[in-house]
């Protein structure tokens, strides 16, 4: 009895904290294998940064959205192709029709009602004739000759400035999709053309050449064996 009371006492002072210390032991492997398997993540992931640049890589200048951006609008297709300097050229372009169709409008519609009033003889409406398009001489108005062939000139030049405001329109959208396609054009050294004058003996004519080289890259050598 004695003796199994000694085994007892031996256990509990002995055995039991190493059993202790073994499990401290299992929990710290534990959570070691839970920190490295959280790390072991966090390092697999893809910084933000390489996403991004990935991201931008990815988007291409589109031609087509110069093309739209033109029609539209006049200018947006340059903006997009970030040709900022041409916007005031396409608008100052387009300024000139629109200015000549306004003049022109507007003096067609004179001349025309004077016209009107000449040729139905409407001495009562004289007041509503433009001043310049009254004599200074007589003191009357035009004859319905000369505002017919004034009205008819008018509206032709307004007629006129349409179509070259149309044109001049048309001209902003091929412009932006022309250089919306050159936006991604190699320009690298590796391409290159030469005009070379040359003279004929023969004919007795100068001549002019082009020469266009295309320049590849150096062959790599590789050893002997």
């Amino acid at each position: 009895m004695r003796c199994i009371k000694i085994v007892i006492l031996f256990i509990s002072v002995f055995i039991a904290p190493n059993l202790n210390a073994q499990n401290n032991k299992q929990q710290l492997a534990n959570s070691n294998l839970i920190d490295t398997s959280i790390k072991a993540k966090a390092d697999t992931t893809i910084p933000k940064d390489m996403v991004a640049q990935d991201t931008l890589a990815k988007k291409k200048h589109d031609p087509a959205k110069a093309t739209r951006r033109s029609a539209i609008i006049p200018g947006w297709g340059q903006a997009y192709n970030h040709q900022y300097w041409k916007i005031p050229i396409v608008y100052g372009v387009l300024a000139i029709p629109a200015t000549t169709f306004v003049y022109n409008n507007k003096w067609y519609k004179k001349t025309r009602d004077a016209y009107n009033i000449v040729v139905n003889n409407e001495t009562d409406r004289y007041d509503e004739i433009d001043p310049k398009l009254i004599s200074k001489t007589t003191g009357q108005p035009l004859s319905a000759q000369d505002l017919q062939y004034y009205r008819n000139d008018f509206r032709k030049n307004r007629d006129y400035s349409i179509l070259f405001f149309l044109i001049a329109w048309g001209v902003n959208v091929v412009d932006a999709t022309v250089f919306g396609h050159l936006k991604d054009f190699d320009v690298s050294d590796d391409l290159s053309m030469h005009l070379k004058p040359d003279y004929d003996p023969i004919t007795k004519q100068p001549n002019v050449g082009v020469a266009l080289n295309i320049k590849t890259s150096a062959k790599k050598i590789l050893p002997a064996f």
